[in-house]
């Protein structure tokens, strides 16, 4: 029989391991839970649905985030291919149609001819080897409790919030005006300005506002690059006005004067039909989130299509853990991907996944797994999760203070920044080429 790779798993991680092993040739059995068995937040069974944010972060060229898109791309990376087919305005930001994103993601998976998905839940950790799990955050109970034993110690874990999503028609558009901050790519962005009174009347109303209640066995551990904006409103009064609501860049187009305080709305599909809170991500009560979100100017009769709701990410500790090779130093050939190893963000997800891929193809060709240089984007994330530290391990998005690169004396941030990015293009390409020719496709 010929060797095939099992992945557990079809968010955008498991989804671009699949996709990337069966590019090299290697058969790959996927499963995928969804829909015989839900999770607490997702509502489809697409393969790599997006549930906190439709955006994949930020797309400005020289920037962390856009680095390590464009070091996907030198793979024909499935994710960000889907991503950039699927964009809507988001000024700087790389934001998709979720629909049509994890339809086009599901349908390339699914009539792939090395690719069998299943649909079924992985309740035991399967003996035949390469694995590779890339179940998430949400792991199912039974799966939690299989890995929980083979790897010896328990979870890690924070809380995550969505924001919420509304109607486009039940918007008062003569209360909102469209525009990016400092004018960064199109008018992009509906913006809801707030004078003084109304941006201090909704952080007191916020704070006296009904939260779901933790268990009481739990402590609130939250995210800090994606804290709920009733946590943010806790620690002061101004950090609101410093934060998602920020006005600095938004002038009023006919005024040109500032707000107090500013609410910015994104397109969450192509149509327009829905627009979602920017960093609205909360855990108020529905009826709590109504009443309060409608007293943002031009949202008076907002109608709602999904409130925000708050959910337990879990993530193993990856450094104590991996082998250099992204598997178990205790089980080889058992490899993990995704959130579920500590990164934070869909396209750092996603990144993992293609990582374990590779390495786990070396394994079945019986070739050994390059890393990648530590002056790439992809580098800079493999360093974080193989590598043991004295400090606490956190979640972390991909930014420039994980990289590893030669001192440079450049004090412009800007141009230090472009000439990190330049360098790590042509150090990911020259990698890419090392590796056999049969196990990367050509760009």
């Amino acid at each position: 029989m010929k060797p095939y790779l099992t992945v557990i798993g079809g968010g955008l991680a498991g989804s671009e391991a699949a996709w990337q092993a069966a590019e090299m040739g290697v058969p790959v059995v996927l499963y995928e839970m969804r829909s015989v068995t839900p999770t607490p937040v997702h509502k489809t069974d697409r393969c790599a649905e997006l549930v906190c944010s439709n955006s994949l972060g930020n797309n400005l060229p020289h920037s962390a985030p856009f680095l390590l898109k464009e070091e996907l791309r030198k793979f024909n990376s499935v994710v960000i291919g889907a991503g950039d087919h699927h964009a809507v305005p988001a000024g700087g930001a790389l934001a998709v149609d979720r629909e049509l994103f994890s339809q086009e993601i599901t349908e390339r998976v699914v009539n792939h001819p090395n690719i069998t998905l299943k649909r079924e839940e992985v309740v035991d950790i399967p003996d035949d080897r390469p694995v590779i799990l890339a179940t998430g955050p949400l792991t199912s109970p039974n799966l939690s409790a299989a890995i929980a034993k083979i790897i010896g110690q328990k979870y890690l874990y924070f809380y995550d919030a969505l924001s919420p999503i509304v109607d486009a028609n039940s918007i008062d558009y003569s209360k909102a005006f469209f525009a990016s901050r400092y004018n960064k790519g199109g008018d992009d962005y509906l913006n809801c300005h707030m004078n003084e009174e109304q941006y201090r009347n909704f952080v007191r109303e916020l704070n006296q506002a009904k939260k779901v209640p933790f268990a009481s066995f739990e402590k609130a551990i939250y995210f800090e690059g994606c804290l709920p904006i009733e946590e943010l409103a806790s620690r002061g009064e101004k950090t609101l006005a410093f934060g998602p609501m920020k006005p600095v860049g938004l002038p009023h187009p006919e005024t040109g004067k500032l707000s107090h305080a500013v609410v910015q709305l994104r397109r969450e599909n192509k149509a327009g039909t829905a627009y979602n809170l920017v960093g609205f991500q909360t855990k108020l009560t529905y009826p709590e989130q109504k009443r309060l979100f409608t007293t943002i100017p031009g949202l008076e009769n907002a109608e709602f299509f999904r409130f925000g709701a708050i959910h337990r990410n879990t993530y193993i500790n990856a450094p104590s853990l991996l082998s250099s090779e992204l598997d178990l130093v205790s089980h080889p050939g058992l490899y993990f991907a995704g959130q579920i190893t500590g990164v934070e963000g869909y396209v750092e997800s996603a990144t993992l996944g293609l990582l374990a891929a590779l390495s786990a193809v070396k394994r079945i060709k019986g070739e050994k797994f390059v890393p990648p240089p530590m002056d790439t984007a992809m580098g800079a994330l493999y360093h974080y999760v193989t590598t043991k530290r004295s400090n606490s391990y956190q979640p972390m998005n991909i930014n420039f203070g994980l990289f590893l690169v030669k001192e440079m004396k450049i004090r412009d941030k800007k141009v230090r920044n472009q000439k990190i990015a330049e360098n790590a293009l042509e150090s990911l390409c020259r990698w890419r080429d090392v590796l056999n020719e049969q196990v990367i496709s050509p760009v």
